[in-house]
């Protein structure tokens, strides 16, 4: 089984698939004129953090890592101390997809709660109430929560500030892995207030702000909420290998994805092509595709043939191979014309 059709120009495989937006491309071609003094002791960092602080409306602290992974150990090493555990759903990154970093590098232990949605919830917050006190337990310290979750679905602003409100009582900080932030900030608003309001206003400590998946090159941002947290950060970023020496180079490219409402932007682009996806293909029932997606991506079931021509034409992931499930993501950069070839490449097989 072939599909006899032309593929579409961009793959629906991941939004980490995806180019750089041609202005933050610009961006870091002029940052490359002339010198500038390293390790963030530049005017392109203190710019960029002035409009993180600006974004916030409040004097956030932010420091710029290589990556994901590093971002959020830095954000948890700079959270946790000897002994205590990070409580997370068994679907967050830090537990599935980061190759055990957190637990080797901070050696801290992750308990990993499960969850049907991606999301955490108070009552799972109480479930580990039980170790708080006894000696023999790492003490939950820590609760990590991914706005928007690996499974596509989204915390409301009340939901962040019920579990940030239950993790304080219980005498533990909040940590928010955003690698898809841009997509959450979208479908919640596409405006600082709407971001500010699922953050910082909730009542999260320290957020991991992800641009790499939202149109920039490299590098992402950890921004402490609560400044108080940061306060040795510059000496832990270096010790967990997350300190970039030219700078300026992820500055830069936040300044261009701040500055002007680029960052909202593209994370509604991302957004619409997964919807517009879903409208041409939900009539496939084989595809379980019953719920509009939340952001920018989307599970459908594909059966064997089916499923490897369609890859072998245009790749996407397996995503639950036992379920015969898959995954298809949009990115900022995804297009009408990408997401019709798509639909009509499905079209033909099933």
């Amino acid at each position: 089984m072939k599909v006899a059709l032309t593929p579409p120009s961009r793959l629906f495989t991941s939004d980490n698939a995806g180019g750089a937006h041609p202005d933050v491309i610009a961006a870091m071609v002029r940052a490359n004129e002339g010198h500038a003094l390293a390790y963030g002791q530049d005017n392109y960092t203190r710019e960029a953090k002035q409009l993180f602080s600006k974004l916030f409306d409040a004097d956030v602290r932010t420091e710029f890592v290589f990556g994901g992974t590093g971002a959020n150990v830095l954000a948890l090493a700079c959270m946790l101390r000897p002994a205590e555990a990070v409580v997370c759903s068994s679907w967050a990154h830090i537990a599935s997809d980061e190759t055990g970093a957190p637990e080797r590098i901070l050696g801290a232990k992750l308990i990993d709660l499960p969850s049907s949605d991606g999301k955490l919830r108070p009552e799972d917050l109480q479930s580990v109430a039980y170790m708080l006190g006894n000696l023999h337990h790492a003490q939950p310290a820590v609760v990590s929560i991914t706005q928007a979750t690996e499974l596509g679905t989204l915390y409301s602003a009340v939901e962040v500030r019920e579990l940030c409100d239950t993790a304080h009582e219980m005498g533990m900080l909040v940590h928010m892995d955003g690698a898809r932030l841009a997509n959450a900030s979208a479908a919640l608003g596409a405006t600082p207030e709407a971001l500010r309001s699922f953050t910082i206003d909730a009542g999260v400590d320290v957020l991991s702000f992800g641009g790499t998946k939202a149109g920039i090159i490299f590098g992402e941002a950890v921004v402490f909420l609560n400044p108080n947290l940061g306060e040795r950060v510059e000496f832990i970023r270096k010790q967990v290998t997350q300190l970039h020496s030219k700078m300026r180079f992820i500055s830069a490219q936040y300044i261009e994805l701040l500055r002007d409402g680029l960052f909202f932007r593209l994370g509604t682009q991302a957004n619409a092509m997964s919807m517009a996806l879903y409208e041409r293909t939900k009539h496939h029932q084989s595809l379980g595709l019953v719920t509009p997606p939340a952001v920018n991506s989307l599970y459908p079931r594909i059966l064997e043939p089916a499923r490897r021509a369609l890859q072998d034409w245009s790749f996407f992931w397996d995503w639950d191979t036992a379920a015969d499930q898959v995954r298809w993501m949009t990115a900022w950069d995804t297009t009408l014309a990408d997401v019709d070839a798509f639909a009509k490449g499905i079209e033909s097989v099933l």
